[in-house]
């Protein structure tokens, strides 16, 4: 039988708690993009931050520079560094704080780009079109990237895992191919390095990816977020077990035919989840994924999303959530508007029968058009990289290549042109409608005819389109509408398009009216 504590005893014990609590505040914490083969971006202030001690004294060295800065009520701090060159030479970083000294080795300066969104930004190099070739030519040490694992959270979190990759033959395979061909043409052209930081996850909604306050300061998008909080409601965790358990058993007896057929068993269900813990409930992925990233500098973003979206009932709010997304991310970056290009979804499904096919997938495109009334951004129109029987196209260089152009023209003012022909205006003029665009230097047919519009009277009957290019404009006509009402172009989920500019660049679909439709059913 142990005897009670002496005040002694007492007092060594107190001690003993009061140093090992001390020793685990006073641990200097960086996150985990602050690391080995980092890159920093070049040509403007620079962001470090970390946590430590409150009150703690920390300070950071780097090239000739040293700059301190004491650690909040919090334990957080940040220093700002001066503008760093572009620069091929690996350099050293010292943070000293509370009695250690972390040194970060083999750190580039060039361009840093965030790239987020669901599985068509996480697939990797390795399921590209041409792999193997890409792989061994990836030879390219100064193009890095940070790849975060993924996680969700219900609070926004202060660290996530991930670490930087140094780009070889031996490791471009699991680079997210989309940001890998957007970052290997900027470092050709732009002769610097780049660092691709990439927080995505495969079968994702955007409004897991946007923060929670963000999403309720919009009234628009309360409808997204009630439906969640009702399914959440209406989970019965008693006869989800249920439902469990009677699969399981049901999988077992399938597993045990498949097995004595010879054959692969089948996979195993998941299990039922109550919807706050899913990882595509508002804000978790956001909470996890981006939250610890804030603060790192950046030139812009790129995003890959749309998809989950275009399969549920709430996609016409999708250009919503996208101007939500990237007014929450800028804000709480606090770079001002910095840029941010999308991609516009690629042809998917069954090619187009009507003449106009509204479903899930077009006004998730058209919300995505209509975002670009947002400052600084921009849209790479895929149309042509899609697979019809695949929501995974396999030709991402083209993905790739398309946001990097934007990049290039509007970013870093090289002289191309940066997206495909926009819709400007719609002009009736008597049985014709003359359509004006921007981004139309060149603007040209990639067919025997100028296909894929669709023409309607007042009656909203949409008819197949006659149509002709003059300039940079289209003139749209049918003997079987004599009073034009509205146009139509590539309206499909899989649609027939032909126009195009001079940099090879594919119009994005676009519509003159705003009427409301029903969206088909998907093929």
């Amino acid at each position: 039988m142990s005897r009670p504590s002496t005040p002694l005893s007492a007092f060594v014990l107190l001690c003993v708690g009061v140093l090992t609590s001390a020793r685990v505040q006073a641990e200097l914490e960086l996150p985990a993009v602050c690391s080995d083969s980092m890159v920093l971006q070049a040509g403007v202030p620079v962001r470090i931050q970390g946590r430590a001690t409150a009150g703690s004294t920390v300070t950071v060295r780097i090239s000739s520079q040293s700059v301190s800065a004491a650690a909040g009520a919090d334990g957080n701090w940040s220093v700002q560094l001066a503008p760093l060159p572009a620069s091929d030479q690996p350099l050293e970083m010292q943070i000293s704080g509370d009695g250690e000294t972390r040194t970060i080795r083999d750190i580039l300066c060039g361009e840093v780009w965030l790239c987020s969104g669901q599985s068509n930004m996480a697939m990797t190099v390795s399921r590209a079109a041409n792999a193997d070739a890409e792989i061994r030519a990836a030879n390219l040490p100064r193009l890095r990237m940070f790849l975060v694992e993924s996680d969700h959270a219900d609070q926004p979190q202060q660290q996530l895992r991930g670490r930087w990759i140094v780009c070889s033959p031996e490791t471009a395979g699991r680079f997210s191919a989309t940001a890998f061909f957007f970052g290997r043409r900027l470092h050709s052209e732009l002769r610097v390095p780049v660092g691709l930081i990439n927080s995505s996850v495969g079968g994702t909604s955007i409004e897991s990816w946007t923060s929670l306050s963000a999403q309720q300061a919009n009234a628009a998008l309360k409808p997204r977020l009630d439906a969640w909080q009702e399914l959440d409601q209406q989970f019965d965790a008693t006869a989800a077990a249920e439902q469990d358990r009677r699969a399981q058993e049901a999988w077992m007896r399938r597993a045990e035919q498949a097995r004595a057929a010879g054959k692969a068993a089948p996979k195993r269900p998941k299990a039922s989840l109550q919807p706050r813990k899913d990882r595509n409930y508002p804000a978790r992925l956001y909470n996890a994924m981006i939250h610890p990233l804030v603060g790192y500098t950046l030139r812009g973003a790129i995003w890959y999303q749309g998809e989950n979206a275009a399969n549920t009932s709430f996609a016409s709010l999708y250009g919503e959530q996208l101007r939500t997304l990237i007014t929450d991310w800028r804000s709480r970056w606090g770079q001002g508007d910095f840029p941010f290009v999308w991609v516009q979804l690629p042809g998917f499904r069954a090619p187009q029968r009507e003449p106009s096919e509204t479903s899930g997938w077009v006004l998730v495109r058209e919300g995505m058009l209509k975002t670009l009334a947002v400052p600084n951004t921009g849209m790479a129109v895929t149309l042509d990289a899609g697979e019809a029987n695949d929501i995974h196209p396999r030709d991402k260089q083209t993905v790739g290549q398309r946001l990097a152009q934007w990049a290039l023209a509007s970013v870093y003012q090289q002289p191309l042109i940066p997206m495909g022909p926009l819709f400007k205006r719609a002009t009736v003029q008597g049985d014709k409608v003359v359509i004006e665009f921007d981004h139309a230097a060149g603007l040209q047919s990639r067919g025997t005819t100028v296909s894929g519009f669709a023409i309607s009277g007042s009656e909203r009957q949409f008819v197949r389109a006659d149509a002709r290019i003059e300039g940079q404009t289209v003139i749209v006509s049918s003997a079987e509408v004599p009073q034009p009402a509205a146009v139509r172009y590539a309206w499909a989920a899989n649609p027939v398009f032909s126009l195009y500019n001079s940099d090879g660049l594919p119009a994005s679909p676009f519509r003159t009216d705003d009427w409301v439709d029903v969206p088909v059913a998907a093929k």
